[in-house]
């Protein structure tokens, strides 16, 4: 437990400076134009949530990105679960290969939920200390008390539903645990309804997305009824805004095969008819916009890491494999 606690230490002490000083900063504007203590700290927590996600969209696009080479992936997987399937260690190296060759990171999913699982602790730590009236970062004890004991929507941000004293702490704390839970069921679900082709709705990969549909949920609303309620809003807001975000990306760069690939060409479609273009420059554009995406795939599915020397090798096999097919000599 010691060398627990002193890495916990080691990461949390940065983190406190981080998110006291964001925490503030939105706090103090929020001042400048909300009298109520209260709604200032609850939405300086907004603030502190737009922050970290802001922060964060690099790893979201990775993550969406990975997720996407993952279903499209998903066929191959299970041809190779098919060949090797009598034996492990070999269809795990193969699938491996197959990710690597295809420039797809299986962890990259995960990037973003994990790194705001420490921003959650310490955020949970501090609320903590607060109601103690300690200070933690930038927060000195005076801050602390004030952030701990403002009350909004009639209960304090450091109230939980466990130890709650108000029936007004019971409705909050239950409103937002039921928000966390349904925000969290409805981003997984959205993804999977509209951004799974049909063939990567079966195997294993299907299996684990169903699996976190329903587990996750379970496990917010056992963990939630602990959480303070500046916490929970904290992950609310941060469930919003990956809604948003992977709405946005969804409906603007789909992957192929998909429900949200085929709303998109069905409206791209209306907007060429409104331009006034004919079915056949219709189907003349698609088939370019295809031929386009095919090309992106194929760059981005470019193996990796290869040296000079392995790449002028590659080029050469495949050129002479060219020369072989259109009847030339070996």
């Amino acid at each position: 437990m010691g060398a627990i606690g002193d890495l916990f230490g080691w990461i949390a002490t940065p983190l406190y400076y981080a998110i006291s000083g964001i925490l503030l900063v939105w706090q103090k504007a929020f001042a400048y134009v909300i009298p109520s203590e209260g709604w200032q700290w609850a939405l300086a927590i907004v603030g502190l949530t737009v922050t970290i996600r802001a922060l964060l969209i690099p790893l979201f696009v990775k993550q969406i990105n990975s997720s996407r080479n993952m279903q499209l992936l998903q066929p191959k997987v299970r041809e190779l679960q098919k060949k090797y399937g009598h034996d492990r260690e070999k269809l795990a190296n193969e699938t491996m290969k197959l990710y690597k060759d295809s420039g797809t990171n299986p962890f990259a999913s995960c990037l973003p939920l994990l790194l705001q699982m420490p921003i959650f602790f310490v955020l949970f730590r501090m609320l903590e200390h607060a109601s103690d009236g300690i200070g933690k970062g930038f927060l000195s004890d005076e801050a602390a008390h004030e952030f701990a004991t403002s009350t909004w929507l009639g209960s304090l941000l450091s109230d939980q539903f466990t130890t709650a004293d108000h029936t007004s702490t019971y409705f909050l704390t239950g409103f937002l645990v039921v928000a966390m839970i349904a925000t969290t069921f409805l981003t997984q679900r959205q993804l999977m309804s509209k951004n799974m082709p049909a063939d990567a709705m079966t195997g294993q990969y299907a299996q684990q997305q169903k699996l976190l549909l329903y587990v996750l949920p379970v496990v917010f609303a056992v963990g939630g009824i602990a959480f303070p309620v500046g916490t929970i809003l904290y992950w609310t807001s941060s469930n919003l805004w990956t809604m948003g975000q992977q709405f946005y990306v969804i409906r603007n760069n789909p992957a192929p095969g998909t429900p949200a690939f085929e709303a998109k060409q069905e409206r791209d479609k209306a907007k060429r008819r409104k331009k006034g273009l004919t079915d056949a420059e219709i189907d003349i554009a698609e088939a370019n916009e295809a031929a386009e995406a095919e090309k992106r795939s194929a760059t981005r599915t470019q193996p990796k890491n290869q040296t000079r020397s392995q790449r002028k090798k590659a080029g050469t096999s495949a050129g002479r494999s060219t020369t072989q097919k259109n009847g030339g000599t070996k």
